[in-house]
Order: C-alpha cells, then sequence, then structure tokens
C-alpha cells in the first residue's frame, strides 16, 4: 500500500456543532519508528488524516453516571417521603408511598419541603448555626419535583455528554461539582427564607463553561460569531425563565458566573502552531508557545478571581450574612411579582384545633381558616394542610 506525501496528513478536530474541522500539518520526511510504522501508514494511507491526543473524543460515562444517581436520590426521596402517611390527600394515589404532594403544595409532582430538608436541601439556618455545611452540596442530587428532574436531567445529557467527550471526565465533574457549590454560595447569600435544592447551578456552570471555552479558544473556530450569538441566546433565555416564582436564579447566576471563570482555567485548548511543530518529524520553523498570551492572562487572573470569590462567598455565608440587606432590589434578579403570581417565600404558620375528628386550621400569614375532617392529625399532616391554606 502507498504511503500518502508528507504534506496530505492532517489533524481532524472534533467539534462542538458535530463538524469535522480538518488543519493541516507539515511533517517531515524522517521515517516512523518500526512499532509505529505499521499502524501510522495503513491509518494515514486510508484516513488522510492523524487524531491528535489534545482533540481526541472521549468516552462519555460520567454524565450518564451523574444522571443516575440524580434520578435514584429522587426515588429515595419520595420513598421517604410516604404522601399517604404524612398528608390527607395526595396526587397519584396508585403509586402509594411513591405518589406526590398536593399540586397546592409542590406543582412539580414531587415531595414536601419537610422531606426536602430531611434528605439536605439547602437550609441556611441549618448551614450556619447546625454546622451542616455539607448541605451546599447535598442540595445538588436533590430535585423538587418529577417536572424538575426531568427537565434538568434532560439538559445535563444535552450538555453534558457533548463536553465530556471533548474534554474528558475529570476537568467536566470538577466543573460541575465547583460549579454547583458556587450556585449553593451564592443562593445562601440572598435567599435564606425556603429550600433549596437542583442541579441548576452545576448546570448554569456548564453553559458559563462552555461561553468561556468559546472565548479563549477563539482561533480554532470556523463560525466564531455564529457560535457566540448561538451559546449567549441560550444563557439569556434560561436566565429569563429565573425570574419566574419557585425558581432559584441566584443559584443559576451563581453556578454560571463559577463555570464561566473556570472555563479558562480548564477548558484551555493549545494552539495549532504548536501542535503542527510537534507532531512534525524535523521542523525549522521557529519554536512556537503552547499557549497565546491572552490564553495564558486569562487562565491566571480567572483562577485567582474564582478561588477569592468562593473562598469569600463560604466564609460570608458561615457567618449568616445576608446580602439583601445591602442590596435592595436584588430580589428581583431571582423573581419578578405580576399580577399572575407572587414571590413571596415567607415561611407559614397555622394555629390549630382538634375536637373530635374535625381540625380547624387558621393561617397566621392571612388570616384564611378552614376546617377538615381528620381524626388524630399528625404534625405532618398538619404542616401540609397548612403549607396549603397559607399559599
Amino acid at each position: 500500500m502507498a504511503e500518502p506525501h508528507p504534506s496530505d496528513i492532517r489533524i481532524r478536530v472534533n467539534s462542538k456543532r458535530n463538524v469535522n474541522v480538518i488543519h493541516p500539518v507539515e511533517v517531515g520526511d524522517a521515517p516512523l519508528l518500526p512499532s509505529a510504522a505499521a499502524n501510522s501508514t495503513d491509518h494515514q494511507a486510508s484516513n488522510g488524516y492523524t487524531e491528535i491526543k489534545q482533540f481526541k473524543k472521549w468516552v462519555s460515562w460520567l454524565i450518564p453516571l451523574f444522571v443516575v444517581a440524580n434520578i435514584i436520590m429522587f426515588v429515595i426521596t419520595m420513598y421517604v417521603n410516604n404522601c399517604p402517611k404524612n398528608s390527607v390527600d395526595c396526587v397519584a394515589d396508585f403509586l402509594g408511598r411513591f405518589s406526590f404532594q398536593p399540586f397546592k403544595e409542590n406543582p412539580l409532582l414531587g415531595p414536601s419541603s419537610e422531606t426536602l430538608g430531611k434528605m439536605g436541601g439547602l437550609e441556611v439556618s441549618k448551614v450556619v448555626d447546625g454546622d451542616q455545611g455539607w448541605r451546599l452540596i447535598s442540595c445538588m442530587w436533590l430535585h423538587g419535583g418529577v417536572f424538575h428532574l426531568l427537565a434538568n436531567m434532560l439538559s445535563l445529557l444535552a450538555i453534558g455528554i457533548r463536553l465530556e467527550q471533548e474534554f474528558g471526565f475529570v476537568r467536566i465533574a470538577l466543573l460541575y461539582i465547583i460549579s454547583g457549590f458556587g450556585g449553593s454560595l451564592l443562593s445562601a447569600l440572598f435567599i435564606q427564607t425556603n429550600i433549596s435544592v437542583g442541579a441548576s447551578g452545576a448546570l448554569f456552570g456548564l453553559l458559563g463553561g462552555m461561553l468561556s471555552e468559546l472565548i479563549t479558544n477563539w482561533t480554532i473556530y470556523a463560525n466564531k460569531a455564529a457560535a457566540l450569538l448561538t451559546l449567549v441566546v441560550i444563557i439569556a433565555i434560561n436566565l429569563a425563565v429565573g425570574i419566574l416564582p419557585n425558581v432559584d436564579n441566584f443559584a443559576h447566576l451563581g453556578g454560571f458566573i463559577a463555570g464561566f471563570l473556570l472555563g479558562f482555567v480548564l477548558l484551555i485548548r493549545p494552539q495549532f502552531g504548536w501542535i503542527s511543530q510537534r507532531y512534525a518529524q524535523h521542523s525549522t520553523m521557529p519554536v512556537k508557545s503552547k499557549f497565546k498570551m491572552y490564553q495564558r492572562g486569562l487562565w491566571i487572573i480567572s483562577l485567582i478571581l474564582v478561588v477569592v470569590w468562593l473562598v469569600a462567598a463560604l466564609v460570608m455565608v458561615l457567618r449568616g450574612v445576608n446580602l439583601n440587606d445591602n442590596c435592595s432590589w436584588c430580589h428581583y434578579l431571582s423573581c419578578v411579582p405580576t399580577s399572575r403570581w407572587s414571590c413571596n417565600t415567607q415561611p407559614v404558620s397555622c394555629m390549630s384545633q382538634q375536637a373530635g375528628d374535625q381540625l380547624s386550621l387558621t393561617c397566621s400569614n392571612n388570616n384564611r381558616t378552614r376546617t377538615y375532617t381528620q381524626a388524630d392529625a399528625t404534625s405532618s399532616q398538619i404542616r401540609g394542610l397548612c403549607s396549603q391554606l397559607c399559599r
């Protein structure tokens, strides 16, 4: 089989857009080592390119594993929730103890807030006063309901698998976990009256990483403006959804900021000029730098900023700082009240009175009163009915 001329040897790069971008590599005439000659000759002759280490396609297994872990955690949460035992009425009764809380209490088809708290949901008071800092990580693996779980897992599969294929499981795992942690920190600094759960912060970290990866590896993209515009539109739409009630946009913003900074550190690629020289046998060209100067600058600045920001935010959370005290309008970043919905997330409480099989409740928040036919109501049942009455 005839060998191709050295000038015909090219590098194939697997891009995000599923387009194989071919870049020529200048290769000298020196012979290959005997061990590599047989494989390299046949491969290059049949395909005309060499797939190099810096741009190889990884097998994605971590992101699917994350999806399975989130689903398992949701099933366990619903088992612990046990709606028929702890609530007067449930959605999808045929599921038994896996049935959902009433729509008025949880419109996402999921467990009660009390159960989410038991399972490790983010409660700032327990982080600050109860030394339960682990909740900043555990809340990433919990979801408020079926709709919440489906939206996040489908997004994770769509975004995460492609990133893991391009950059490997180690870098994407770090990006995912640290971004989720950053989202939890910003959420804890602004939303301190309710429980926060979900992988949204980590997901926005992946989006932020995709944006910074595009910027720092700008020279290897063919349709730069189109790729940037598409990504910015996707990010803007997802952030806009965060102004709806029951959606924690501060976790979105915190995760995005952490992911954006980490992308400059973890997702940097070497330049093609350096790759060409490395894979050339005898090159007379001047030695080129592996990374451009602007890539090095962004790497250093971003690493410093992300470390300082995460450490400072963690210290403020543990000290019980509430940033709403210093920013009277910041709450609008997470929820904008309209005539159709309210952004009130204050805890609810009720006065209860049991007389035989009649349970009377009066909501302390809005003074509504209602009588239920419920003999020997448990504290969990009373809390569930109170939440429905006050919302």
